[in-house]
């Protein structure tokens, strides 16, 4: 089996991670959960996180195959189709990701000409789909919980699980968005954590746990299995979602998840603009609590 060779950058504005996976046997990678650099209080957008990865991509002569989500981020835009512009390269995501814009298109008053059915991406891919990069094969794993749409990308020895998981330290994602369920999380972690021990397991997030001055993001099965603060250790079902219930109710909403979400539904792109030529993003008022 042939295992990736994999570069992350690490967006500190975000929390987010992005990854370069390359086929050590030929010039082919992918580059998973990409980040559009936004600030919020200009609406100003800029490439200077993506450029690097592609920088990267240019000094090692790599060939990007493919731009991947493993879900519709609500913590940082997605620079997908900037990378796949630049680069030829496919964009994918997980098959259920209209259920994602269904609820959102109507939350942000989307319009008729937006389309509910993925069809902004490339590939919408469904459990247990395959598809290479070079002469890696990757397999894909529907991981929901999170969002309905989540899925891990299994790439040899490497797995890259969003926010299914983060480090052993900080435990696991949240569940309370809509399609949002912890049951449903716990089931995909067991998916996860069934994987070879060995398997190294690669975030989309890291928030530093009280006492590690460092960011990681990168851990492996077994360390998560044995030390995982949420769900580790045999913890059962029961008990799982009971603590990630309460803790999800004391969660405030990501500072980002309105212009993410209405950029990332569309595949990256941003709303299209309105009579005066200018391109707004929209905030709806008080639908987000409701929701």
């Amino acid at each position: 089996m042939t295992n990736p060779d994999v570069s992350s950058f690490f967006d500190e504005a975000t929390n987010a991670v992005c990854h370069i996976v390359a086929d050590p046997g030929s010039d082919a990678c992918a580059i998973v959960d990409s980040i559009l650099d936004f600030d919020m209080a200009s609406g100003e957008i800029a490439t200077t996180s993506a450029d690097a990865v592609l920088a990267e991509v240019a000094r090692r002569k790599l060939r990007v195959e493919w731009v991947l989500e493993t879900h519709v981020h609500a913590d940082h835009l997605s620079a997908m189709p900037y990378i796949a512009e630049k680069t030829g390269a496919k964009m994918g995501i997980g098959a259920r990701i209209d259920e994602v814009q269904r609820v959102f298109g109507k939350v942000f008053n989307a319009g008729t000409d937006f389309q509910m059915d993925g069809s902004q991406f490339d590939v919408l891919f469904a459990d247990g789909d395959s598809f290479d990069i070079g002469g890696l094969r990757a397999r894909v794993i529907h991981t929901p919980g999170h969002t309905p749409a989540c899925v891990t990308y299994v790439i040899g020895d490497a797995a890259f699980v969003g926010d299914t998981l983060f480090m052993p330290d900080y435990g696991t994602a949240r569940c309370d968005f809509p399609g949002g369920s912890a049951e449903q999380l716990y089931d995909s972690i067991q998916r996860v954590l069934a994987l070879p021990d060995e398997t190294r397991l690669f975030l989309c997030h890291d928030y530093k746990a009280p006492g590690r001055d460092e960011f990681r993001w990168e851990t492996t099965v077994a360390a998560e299995k044995a030390g995982n603060v949420h769900v580790g250790g045999g913890r059962s079902q029961a008990e799982f979602v009971a603590f990630r219930t309460e803790r999800d109710a004391k969660l405030g909403m990501p500072k980002l998840i309105i212009p993410s979400i209405q950029v990332n539904m569309r595949a990256g792109q941003l709303p299209p603009p309105e009579e005066d030529g200018e391109t707004y993003l929209k905030v709806p008022i008080g639908r987000m609590r409701r929701l």
